[in-house]
């Protein structure tokens, strides 16, 4: 990628940018791989070393076996890519935000609210990152059989942020960003075609199906955002629907359970339902209740929260939410904050809900958010 790069500089200035950038990049740092690769196989030291360790040798394949069956497909590159970043021997949180910043294109802002900690702390692990694949002279390649599946949990995670990113931009003019919702669903898709025994691969994809099938239906004509509940069902995508449930089906076959798949299940339970009053939030709050055993985190605790005060009262809900409000983390997500707020505010507490909502307005959201959080301010006003 890097000579990639460096002809690049060369030739777009004299001959033009070409009209799909990655898609060059991506091409001619392929042939020059395969050319390496070529080389190397007629050096003789190699081929003896190939002989007695069959591990050692140059790896000829630098694409997913996906995409070198489609090599058109933008995605199977892109996945090739994100694999071949996600080296076992990088930090786990590194390696994930590396491949976000330098593959997916997110900017470090971005990643840092996906993950609930500063941009300096971020940018300062892609910085770490790239200096141990330079100093260590990791060679990236895309693996396969147990190398592969020790990558994959960190390629979930992956794809699954840069889904997060567009579903809810961190900031900015719009609610959705429509392009990385494509590019994460995409993905996922190439990666279940990858690997497509793992039901974890499956679980993703249908969890991010079934999300994204609420897309249209989630701003208004105006572009201002509209709740869950207040949602034109009618609006949903029945098809997105229909696969992400015939998938999640065939991952729960599987009997390997694990977190996307009860994401998903979590996601069918609000895709399933006619309309928001038949919701089945007592379900929600028991797979939010296990899913913490995959994902001990307060971001998914705070979300339980949510559903249990819908199951039995915002009371209940409250206890949770404020038991976690010592975690400097989740005290930085906005929705921790708007969830308290519209809790406060059912049982009476106008002026808590205020100042929740007031300490949401102060980190950073996309403009129809914000705009309907001074709407629900004002209202207590």
């Amino acid at each position: 990628m890097q000579e990639a790069c460096a002809l690049a500089l060369v030739k777009w200035p004299a001959e033009g940018v070409p009209g799909n950038p990655r898609a060059w990049l991506v091409g001619v740092a392929r042939h020059k791989a395969l050319d390496r690769a070529r080389r190397e196989a007629r050096r003789a030291g190699k081929e003896a070393a190939a002989v007695s360790d069959p591990t050692a040798g140059p790896r000829a394949a630098v694409v997913p076996r996906a995409a070198a069956a489609d090599p058109s497909s933008a995605a199977a590159d892109e996945l090739g890519l994100i694999l071949m970043c996600c080296h076992p021997a990088l930090d786990p949180a590194a390696r994930i935000a590396l491949t976000l910043r330098s593959v997916c294109g997110l900017d470090t802002r971005s990643i840092a609210t996906a993950f609930l900690l500063p941009e300096a702390t971020v940018a300062q692990r892609i910085v770490r990152a790239k200096r141990k694949i330079r100093q260590a002279g990791i060679r990236m390649w895309v693996p396969d059989g147990e190398e592969l599946t020790d990558r994959l949990a960190a390629v979930f995670r992956v794809v699954y942020l840069v889904y997060s990113q567009g579903h809810m931009a961190a900031a900015g003019p719009e609610l959705v960003r429509a392009e990385l919702c494509d590019q994460a669903i995409g993905l996922a898709r190439a990666l279940a075609g990858l690997v497509p025994g793992e039901p974890e691969a499956a679980g993703l994809l249908a969890l991010l199906l079934l999300t994204d099938a609420r897309r249209a239906a989630r701003t208004g004509n105006d572009g201002e955002l509209v709740l869950l509940a207040d949602q034109d069902r009618a609006r949903w995508d029945r098809a997105k629907i229909a696969e992400g449930e015939r998938l999640l089906e065939t991952a729960l076959r599987a009997g390997r359970p694990g977190p996307y798949q009860l994401h998903a299940a979590i996601a069918a339970c609000h895709s399933c339902a006619a309309s928001a009053d038949e919701t089945d939030w007592r379900e929600i709050a028991a797979l939010y209740g296990e899913l913490i055993k995959y994902e001990p985190s307060p971001v998914v605790e705070a979300n339980r929260a949510v559903a249990v005060a819908m199951s039995e009262g915002p009371a209940a809900g409250l206890v949770i939410l404020d038991a976690l409000g010592g975690n400097a983390r989740l005290t930085s997500w906005p929705q921790f904050h708007i969830a308290r707020a519209e809790l406060l505010t059912r049982v009476g507490r106008r002026k808590d809900a205020a100042q929740a909502y007031q300490a949401a307005l102060k980190l950073p959201m996309p403009a129809p958010e914000r705009a309907h959080l001074e709407r629900r301010l004002a209202s207590l006003a």
